[in-house]
């Protein structure tokens, strides 16, 4: 990314109320690093698969040079207790980053990034939208999200061939769903996994009770229910 402005306005867009540490994932060249540092000093790290990257960032930032990790934060256990997240997220693997999210989601307070508009349209979509599907019910259980900027393919160089979008995510009041989360989690995998079937078909797999199977919103497919219809599902299966 070679727009300036789009940077700082990512950076920006983090507001961070709590002074909690900020994580980048993938920093690259630095395109956000220099104004995290600016920000956050020693409050901040980042995480990269590139070797080469991580080697750069620690010679043109010596001072900190023990904050950029050579990890990758698919397979990373955060340390702290609490932390925010921000980057311009590879798109190759924007959705694994954000399941990743939800498994960090008793730590993870914030979220920025930049991220393919196709993922940014899903992740805030809401039922009865086609776009709507697994990360919107997954993440919407547990964080508020904000779009807040598309960014046009002119700011990169090269010029990607899809557009971009940024998004913030904050975590909600919700510590614990009234129901098993992991069962949540697979009722909702199930249900968009056959997304055109009733959820009656889609969730067979589940041995459904013939009481959970005979329930109105079986006849409905998964893109018709709401967050807290599913959450409600998910009680009455398990």
């Amino acid at each position: 990314m070679k727009d300036e402005n789009i940077a700082l306005k990512i950076v920006n867009a983090l507001k961070n109320e709590d002074n909690l540490p900020v994580l980048e994932i993938g920093p690259g060249t630095g395109v956000l690093t220099k104004y995290l540092i600016e920000q956050y000093e020693t409050e901040f790290y980042a995480l990269d698969v590139d070797k080469e990257s991580i080697t750069y960032l620690k010679e043109l930032y010596p001072k900190h040079a023990n904050q950029f990790l050579f990890q990758d934060y698919l397979k990373y256990n955060v340390a702290q207790d609490r932390f925010n997240v921000i980057g311009n997220f590879p798109y190759n693997i924007s959705s694994q980053l954000f399941f990743k999210i939800w498994d960090d989601r008793e730590k993870v307070d914030e979220v920025v990034c930049m991220i393919q508009k196709e993922v940014a349209d899903r992740i805030s979509a809401t039922h009865g939208n086609k776009t709507y599907g697994i990360l919107s019910v997954l993440l919407q259980a547990f964080f508020d999200i904000d779009y807040l900027f598309k960014v046009a393919p002119g700011v990169f160089n090269p010029p990607p061939k899809v557009q971009s979008a940024v998004i913030r995510l904050k975590r909600n009041e919700t510590k614990q769903l009234p129901c098993d989360e992991r069962l949540f989690k697979r009722v909702v995998k199930a249900g968009f996994g056959k997304r055109r079937k009733t959820l009656r078909n889609a969730l067979k797999d589940l041995n459904l009770s013939d009481s959970v199977a005979a329930l109105p919103e079986m006849d409905k497919r998964a893109e018709q229910l709401s967050v807290q219809e599913f959450i409600s599902l998910t009680e009455k299966i398990a």
